[in-house]
């Protein structure tokens, strides 16, 4: 763990240097903070920045895209969390790749489920023209971002503040425009649907930036934008204001220790994936010390559902339990699904959804059983009720993958296609449909039986493409090209993950699965 860690914490510093010292040193010149410092101004101090999607596109473009030219995150801002998207505009001067895109709907998509205010820092060049066939077009394209924008303005009700803090040119701009006020910076913001070479080249007349789309301009001609600064430090204060004028947040419960220390962490998952440990090692280094019980623990004991609290705030825990175990003098597998089980967490969810408790699964499954006896038990008809309970739970879902999360029963167990409001993973993480083994065994069973029978050695090509097919199920179940592709939020450092659990928690209690019920109700029954 602790070798894996200290490669995933190189890359990740490798990324956030964005462009390289050169091209932030160009950011200074012209008078503007880059992303990071923006962000860093903006977010109250010594309050932790949770960076969504930081690994996206890092393993494509050959390392020309590190974060996909957008930063993306949650951070308190006078006390309140809040999401933040900031175009980084060292890389490729903020244009948008197609994974950018990617990221600014999964920014907006919590911010929506979570009731949150964002915050859009807009410093973009707009479109990176090669690769636009996978930013322009389709359901999931830029449009999107608008159609976010415009349900979280007049349905949702969740504030959109914008600071146009540098360029923002063409169908980007309405980014800012359908957001609830708009921010521009003196002499550096340039707002309008064309530039000035796209204006001479379309009508013949010239005119220059500051003219044409400039803070002066919007602030006291169009009327377009709202407030203007003097610099960057101005713009991030007078956004910190406008939270000021937000209601308060709702206070956390009090908060108890765990009962060991998290730096034990380290040492709990064994460096062989395939081996046993106790997941209860992980959960009392992760949860509150106290009021934690375990919901029928001698019934499928592999696996675990308890209440508990994790920094005061309650939450129903649904884990896998690895190793041999024994229930009704039957031995059992930890990491499989049973019927039983099935049948356990199915109820277990039901009981914690009318609750309103939040949903935290520590992942670590290798699928459902299968064979005579386990399809005899139902286990088709169990595994279903299991994904239904889950998959229309109202209330939160958080996802942990600690190590495996193979099969049906990563879906089982609240899988990204079941849209938790927060999925993580450890750096020991293995997201994929079997291991390499199985799929050797998948692939080329009838051929290894062959030759096994035969007593014959495996012929040079078949031992290459058996070797080959391992390797490529080695990459594909790294953490880190999952977290490449979207398959999580973010990596977490063992250490780090009851602050960042903690802090997901405070955030979604904006999304109040029963204030607002309790809203609701008190309205119905107003005179």
């Amino acid at each position: 763990m602790r070798s894996l860690v200290e490669r995933l914490h190189q890359l990740e510093d490798e990324l956030r240097k964005g462009g390289g010292p050169s091209k932030v040193e160009k950011q200074h010149r012209e008078g503007k903070l880059t992303a990071r410092e923006r962000i860093a101004k903006l977010a109250d101090p010594g309050s932790m920045f949770v960076e969504i999607g930081l690994l996206i596109a890092h393993d494509r473009y050959d390392g020309q895209a590190p974060a996909a030219g957008v930063i993306t995150g949650l951070a308190k801002i006078e006390g309140r969390p809040a999401v933040i998207v900031a175009n980084d505009a060292t890389v490729k001067a903020g244009a948008w790749w197609p994974e950018t895109i990617t990221k600014i709907l999964r920014a907006q998509e919590i911010a929506m489920r979570n009731r949150i205010p964002i915050v859009y820092l807009v410093d973009s060049a707009g479109v990176n023209l090669p690769f636009q066939d996978g930013i322009f077009p389709g359901q999931y394209g830029a449009g999107r971002i608008f159609y976010y924008n415009s349900l979280m303005r007049r349905r949702l009700r969740v504030p959109q503040i914008a600071a146009v803090m540098g360029p923002c040119i063409a169908g980007g701009a309405y980014l800012p425009a359908l957001s609830d006020v708009i921010f521009m910076v003196e002499k550096t913001s340039f707002m309008g649907l064309g530039g000035p070479n796209l204006v001479k080249g379309a009508t013949g007349q010239r005119v220059d930036a500051e003219t044409l789309g400039g803070a002066t301009m919007h602030t006291s001609i169009s009327g377009v934008a709202h407030y203007k600064a003097a610099d960057d430090v101005e713009c991030l204060l007078q956004i910190r204001q406008k939270f000021r004028e937000l209601p308060p947040p709702p206070l956390p419960g009090k908060a108890v220790a765990p009962r060991k220390s998290a730096e034990g962490l380290y040492e709990i998952l064994p460096a062989d994936h395939r081996l046993p440990y106790p997941v209860e090692e992980v959960l009392e280094r992760l949860l509150d010390g106290e009021d934690f019980l375990e919901f029928q623990p001698d019934y499928a004991p592999e696996m675990l559902c308890a209440t508990a609290r994790l920094n005061g705030q309650p939450v129903a825990v649904i884990a896998n339990r690895r190793g041999y175990l024994k229930a009704e003098g039957k031995p059992r597998i930890g990491g499989i699904i049973y019927a039983e089980s099935a049948r356990k967490v199915a109820y277990f969810v039901e009981h914690a959804d009318r609750q309103g408790l939040p949903l935290l699964y520590l992942q670590d499954v290798s699928g459902f059983m299968v064979g005579p006896e386990a399809e005899a038990s139902g286990i088709i008809r169990a595994g279903a009720e299991m994904v239904e309970a889950m998959a229309c739970a109202t209330a939160p879902k958080i996802l942990l993958v600690l190590n495996h999360a193979s099969g049906a029963g990563y879906y089982a167990m609240a899988g990204q296609g079941f849209d938790p409001h927060f999925t993580f993973s450890w750096p020991t993480a293995r997201i994929g449909v079997m291991e390499g083994d199985s799929a050797i065994q998948a692939i080329y069973g009838p051929e290894l039986e062959k030759f096994k029978a035969s007593g014959q050695p495996l012929p040079p090509d078949l031992q290459q493409r058996i070797e080959t097919t391992r390797a490529d199920y080695e990459r594909w179940l790294d953490a880190r090209y999952a977290a490449a592709r979207g398959h999580c939020d973010a990596i977490l450092d063992p250490l780090e993950t009851r602050r960042v659990l903690s802090f997901v928690l405070e955030a979604i209690r904006y999304s109040g699965h029963r204030e607002h019920l309790a809203l609701e109700f008190m309205q119905r029954e107003k005179p």
